[in-house]
């Protein structure tokens, strides 16, 4: 499995892009989030949107679902066929009614079923997306009152989602659940109020440290580089094997 960051900022990020991951495995291309700069890392990667096999949502903050609209009309109006869009079943409502529809809606899309082809994830089940890839939606605490989830790929690595530090997660995966690779959203500076510090995460064992890369960071990152503990950051559009 390959993992490719077609942008790692966080979503006041210019140099970097939103944190958005392109998945490859076996030649299915997944992009997890497609935030407001979606398109334009694609394109400058030479990444057509047509490529993508499937388009998986975390939760419906603008860097992670603001490049949708764009992605629906381009494979509706240049492609003739709707996109296959993952997310779990508590943010299809919210998703098309407090986002979406506003510049969607139109004749023939009415709901977010007419634009995408949409399958609901479960949290807490393991889902197979394509043959040797699967996922698993884990409810992770973001904004109060709003659904967030973070991900597991196959079965043993683990990709954040915007979440508030949770130490007891982190280890029982790691403990229990044999994950071995984790991908973190990290907040650089300032109290963790909804997202994760990077002081927060220097307070793991050195073990899941040193299985920890770090992403969703500020256009400052390279401020904080060799101050990372046994942690590293990922690179936009660098290809990860995973």
């Amino acid at each position: 499995m390959k993992l490719q960051m077609i942008g790692t900022g966080n979503a006041f990020a210019k140099k970097y892009f939103n944190n958005n991951a392109l998945i490859e495995q076996d030649g299915f291309k997944l992009l997890i989030d497609c935030g407001i700069t979606a398109p334009l890392a694609l394109y400058e990667l030479g990444i057509g949107m047509e490529e993508l096999d499937a388009v998986l949502i975390t939760h419906t903050h603008g860097d992670h679902v603001g490049g949708l609209e764009e992605y629906g009309f381009q494979m509706k109006f240049k492609h003739g066929r709707k996109p296959v869009l993952y997310l779990a079943d508590t943010l299809v409502e919210p998703l098309w009614n407090h986002t979406l529809s506003g510049g969607m809606t139109q004749e023939g899309l009415d709901k977010l079923e007419d634009a995408f082809e949409v399958r609901q994830l479960r949290a807490g089940e393991v889902q197979e997306l394509a043959p040797n890839l699967c996922v698993e939606l884990l409810r992770t605490r973001h904004i109060a009152g709003k659904k967030s989830y973070s991900v597991i790929l196959n079965r043993d690595v683990f990709y954040s989602a915007d979440m508030t530090f949770d130490r007891e997660l982190l280890e029982t995966l790691v403990r229990d659940r044999g994950i071995r690779r984790i991908f973190h959203e990290v907040q650089l500076e300032g109290p963790g109020q909804v997202h994760t510090t990077l002081d927060e995460l220097l307070s793991l064992p050195e073990e899941i440290q040193e299985m920890t890369k770090l992403m969703h960071y500020a256009d400052n990152k390279d401020r904080f580089e060799g101050r990372a503990g046994k942690m590293g950051f990922l690179e936009q559009g660098e290809v990860y094997s995973i």
